[in-house]
């Protein structure tokens, strides 16, 4: 189990960017400024970052988490296989998280959640959810 010391208290590292082509940038932005703030170690990857990257940071830093933005519309087909990359290079214990507007066109999110959890993410979260949602998920799942 990795830890960081963050202001005087043990933090997880977890690493957080925008996966694929995507370049968009400010939700990457609110969501390293919220995790910091609320005590995690963020390895933040920024736009434009290809699974093996997410890999390889996470194996770097021993990160217990990867956290995957998409607004573009195209994360299920950026987001696919990444689980299984993580098992190849020992990770299968990682949790993986995403969120943001993963598909293209009008989708029920229950299904969007469905697809990705299928694919080995542990939780899916839909466009403009507040950023203490995820934190509280990941709080719960790494400290338990």
């Amino acid at each position: 189990m990795h830890k960081a010391w963050v202001q005087g208290i043990m933090s997880h590292t977890i690493v957080l960017g925008v996966i694929g082509a995507d370049v968009h940038a400010v939700g990457n932005k609110i969501l390293h400024y919220a995790y910091t703030q609320a005590g995690f170690f963020v390895v933040n990857l920024g736009v434009m970052v290809s699974q093996e990257e997410f890999v390889q940071a996470a194996i770097e830093s021993g990160a217990r988490a990867i956290v995957v933005s998409s607004l573009y519309g195209h994360g299920e087909i950026d987001c696919r296989g990444l689980r299984d990359k993580c098992i190849e290079a020992g990770l299968e214990n990682i949790k993986l998280y995403a969120g943001g507007n993963l598909v293209v066109g009008k989708t029920d999110f229950k299904e969007v959640e469905d697809k990705f959890i299928a694919m080995g993410f542990d939780r899916v979260y839909p466009p403009g959810t507040d950023p203490k949602t995820s934190i509280d998920d990941i709080n719960k799942d790494l400290n338990s």
